[in-house]
C-alpha cells in the first residue's frame, strides 16, 4: 500500500514528483536518513540566477489596478498557475507585491528566456 503522501513513481529512479509546471520540477530530491534509519525525501533549495543576468530574458509589464499574479500567469503563460515564473524574475518576497502598485513596472520572463 502507498502511503499519501508517496507515489507509486519515488520507487523508479530518474522520475519527479513534481508535474513538469512545477517551480520545483528541476530541484534536487534530498534523502535524509533519521536515527531510526527511516528516510524522509525532502525538495533541495532551489536557486536563482542573479536578476541581472535575467534582464535581456524579460519584457516589462505595467501592472493595472486590481491586477493579480495568477492573472498575470494566465495571460502570459496559458495558466495561471504560473504566477511563480514571474515573481522568480522580480526581487520580491512575497508574489502580491508584483500587483500592489498600479502603475509599477515588473518583468515578464519570455517564451525560453529566465530559468529559476
Amino acid at each position: 500500500m502507498i502511503d499519501p503522501y508517496e507515489s507509486a513513481l519515488d520507487a523508479i529512479p530518474g522520475t519527479h514528483p513534481y508535474p513538469r509546471t512545477s517551480r520545483y520540477h528541476d530541484a534536487e530530491i534530498g534523502v535524509h536518513q533519521q536515527p531510526d534509519g527511516t528516510e524522509v525525501r525532502y525538495t533541495k533549495r532551489r536557486l536563482l540566477p542573479p536578476l541581472s543576468a535575467a534582464a535581456d530574458e524579460t519584457a516589462p509589464h505595467t501592472v493595472s489596478s486590481g491586477e493579480r499574479p495568477d492573472q498575470l500567469g494566465q495571460r502570459y503563460f496559458g495558466d495561471p498557475g504560473q504566477w511563480w515564473q514571474i515573481a522568480d524574475a522580480n526581487p520580491v518576497l512575497d508574489p502580491r507585491e508584483l500587483t500592489d502598485e498600479p502603475g509599477q513596472q515588473i518583468d515578464i520572463p519570455l517564451p525560453g528566456g529566465f530559468h529559476g
